[in-house]
């Protein structure tokens, strides 16, 4: 039975959207409504009568949404998308903290959305949004039976060694201070890839995934499930990211509120997020291209910043090899990871000596996210194979929102 599915990433200022055709995975149409609350917006899409873009003041979410479905049903060149609202058979959510509640996607029910709210405080620049798309998508697509697909989700099967911080344990208990990970989607979407293009069923292998793009985190997929990931209580922990530090001593954090002008928490928390990682230490940009060609051109700081990135990349692949059984793959993907060849020479450079892992650099610097969308880049001979898989989240999305809504019945 083919359903057209509505894919919503609500994040902060911002509307993500692809409309589906399921179970074919024939996107439909596609768009972005950006700058939310701001004085100037920008609305962007795509279906089959080509690309379309208008600049407008977007009020908050609600009205973003609005903006969505009524072009999803209008089209300048005279097709649409959609004739009616009424072929949305469900609306599948990217909602990035389910706290423990949630172990994989579900139908979304009033009990989910207190829930959600519940854990509101644990995701204060994300749940909200997310929070606001849904019930946007109630009001304007009611007949629609809406899933929740959580970033969380996929990790929650990692063994209470892996999440459990060492810190008194009341503050789990109390707090719920645990490791959660994000970008489980698409750790889970790339692992279940990985182990088709393998050859394996999808409990079967055992592969590091490496998610890498403004936002970078690292999992260990033993047997198809995740057991161990970079992100932790927050996203801020683990790899260099764009502007986000990762890992670093905490008590860098009481060093410097000691001094005038970090005193506040909302400049340090600012400095962790929004001033560090790639930028913070290249002095220059957050962008991976940006950097790769002031690098090639002599620029100190930006090449620093390009082998911190990749080297602590490298210590994640070490120490999850370290905590899986046979190793199959490690998987690139994310804007970087699937584009930047340069960087995933470097992340996996000397790993041939001690695990055996080889890189076949012609292959390597052939591909490329839009030449070759899936390729092993690993030498006949590696001990494990080196994938590059772009992610497709929001197909993932699509797919568990028509399985749980469509295929099991939920529909109006």
């Amino acid at each position: 039975m083919s359903a057209k599915i509505l894919v919503l990433n609500c994040g902060s200022s911002s509307i993500k959207y692809q409309l589906f055709a399921m179970p074919e995975g024939t996107v439909l149409a596609r768009g972005l409504v950006e700058r939310i609350g701001e004085e100037r917006g920008c609305h962007k899409h795509w279906d089959s009568g080509g690309d379309t873009s208008a600049q407008l003041q977007v009020r908050d979410h609600r009205a973003g949404l609005e903006m969505i479905v009524k072009r999803l049903t209008t089209s300048q060149a005279g097709t649409a998308a959609l004739k009616d609202l009424s072929d949305i058979a469900a609306v599948g959510h990217r909602v990035v903290h389910g706290g423990e509640t949630f172990t994989g996607s579900v139908l979304i029910t009033p009990e989910v959305v207190r829930t959600l709210e519940v854990h509101a405080d644990l995701a204060p620049l994300h749940n909200p949004p997310n929070l606001a798309g849904i019930a946007a998508a109630k009001e304007f697509i009611p007949h629609a039976p809406q899933v929740g697909c959580f970033d969380t989700a996929f990790h929650m099967t990692l063994p209470e060694v892996a999440y459990q911080y060492a810190l008194p344990r009341e503050l789990y208990e109390k707090y719920h201070v645990r490791r959660y990970g994000f970008h489980g989607t698409s750790h889970r979407y790339v692992a279940r890839r990985a182990a088709e293009l393998l050859g394996k069923h999808k409990y079967a292998v055992n592969v590091i995934t490496c998610h890498l793009g403004n936002g970078c985190s690292m999992a260990a997929v033993k047997e198809g499930k995740s057991v161990d990931t970079s992100m932790g209580l927050t996203p801020l922990e683990g790899l260099v990211m764009g502007t986000r530090c990762g890992d670093i001593d905490p008590a860098i954090i009481f060093y410097l509120a000691e001094k005038p002008e970090y005193k506040a928490l909302k400049t340090l928390n600012s400095l962790l997020n929004k001033q560090s990682g790639l930028l913070g230490i290249s002095g220059l940009s957050n962008d991976v291209r940006t950097l790769l060609q002031a690098a090639a051109k002599g620029h100190l700081r930006a090449a620093l910043a390009l082998d911190i990135f990749a080297y602590r990349i490298r210590k994640y692949i070490g120490a999850y090899a370290a905590v899986l059984p046979k190793l199959h793959a490690v998987v690139f993907t994310g804007g970087i990871g699937e584009n930047a060849a340069l960087l995933r020479a470097k992340a996996v450079a000397g790993l041939e000596h001690n695990l055996g892992i080889k890189l076949d650099a012609a292959l390597n610097n052939v591909v490329s996210g839009a030449g070759r969308p899936e390729a092993d880049i690993a030498t006949a001979d590696s001990s494990a194979r080196i994938l590059v898989i772009p992610t497709n989240e929001e197909k993932a999305i699509a797919a568990d929102a028509y399985e749980i809504a469509v295929a099991q019945g939920h529909t109006d």
